[in-house]
């Protein structure tokens, strides 16, 4: 029997600039596109941050999170 496994995909990293990637999703709708795309690859568990999408940074507002998590919801 195979064993079992539980993918985690981390899109966005945590301290990650887009100058550090030009791969970074920062945008809403990068971020959602990257973890719908993570889920529909396997992954059962997609750890996210939110980025201002002027400058890549992260951000810690409801507000930035609310701009892609019920699409990745509706889409997953």
């Amino acid at each position: 029997m195979a064993a079992k496994v539980i993918i985690t995909c981390a899109v966005t990293g945590s301290i990650h600039t887009p100058s550090m990637s030009p791969h970074l999703p920062v945008t809403p709708d990068q971020i959602t596109e990257a973890a719908v795309g993570a889920a529909e690859a396997g992954a059962s568990v997609i750890h996210l941050h939110a980025r201002d999408p002027e400058t890549g940074r992260p951000v810690q507002t409801p507000e930035a999170f609310m701009a892609f998590l019920p699409r990745i919801k509706q889409q997953t």
